[in-house]
């Protein structure tokens, strides 16, 4: 983009100051994203969690499960977290398990405590490589810590297990804006404005 020096200084200044906004918002929302974003995506068998081929029902044979994912849904990440590790002590059975480790995957994300929250991802995909959600959501982890490569990685296994998942291209596109952000080019062209200094210029004396 070619812009004319002088009279425009105002204009590239309010343009930096919106790249620099854009900037910091996303950076913002990286830091925030994994409460709202978690509250939608995390749950692979809550009460309520309905998946494209099957519905998952957990009912009051294990309370505190039933009522963790609850409060996880409704954004309550210390309440979530108490109460699914609670039902995880009560679980009966590997599905009750999985599940108990797949919510605190997400669930210590939502309370930014992130190295415990990956203890639980990867014992979700340890035994189940297949988890295309904790796939997604530990790739939000590893955005959280930092460990680009890692949550790239997770990302591209959840595609290829999920490739139309609206979730991980929303992770996708935070992953892109964490590790390739846009800068937009701005060049200032001081010609017109050196022509416009010159032509103020009073003229010199003019010797015979």
């Amino acid at each position: 983009m070619r812009l004319f020096g002088g009279y425009v200084h105002g204009r590239i200044s309010r343009k930096v100051s919106k790249l620099q906004t854009g900037a910091s918002l996303i950076s913002s929302m990286l830091k925030t994203c994994c409460h709202g974003l978690l509250v939608t995506l995390l749950l692979a068998g809550s009460p309520a969690a309905v998946s494209d081929e099957v519905k998952t029902v957990i009912g009051p044979s294990n309370i505190d499960l039933y009522d963790g994912a609850n409060a996880l849904m409704a954004g309550d990440g210390e309440e979530g977290v108490r109460r699914t590790l609670r039902g995880l002590e009560l679980a009966q059975g590997p599905r009750e398990i999985k599940i108990a480790h797949s919510n605190l995957c997400a669930g210590y994300l939502l309370i930014n405590q992130a190295e415990k929250a990956l203890t639980h991802c990867n014992w979700v995909l340890e035994r189940d490589d297949t988890h295309w959600r904790t796939y997604n959501n530990r790739a939000l982890v590893y955005m959280k810590l930092e460990r680009y490569e890692e949550a790239e990685d997770d990302i591209r296994k959840g595609q290829e297990l999920r490739p139309g998942s609206k979730n991980l291209k929303i992770v996708k596109g935070m992953y892109l804006d964490e590790t390739q952000p846009v800068r937009t080019k701005i060049e200032v062209d001081d010609r017109r404005g050196a022509t416009e200094e010159t032509a103020d210029e009073p003229p010199g004396d003019v010797s015979n």
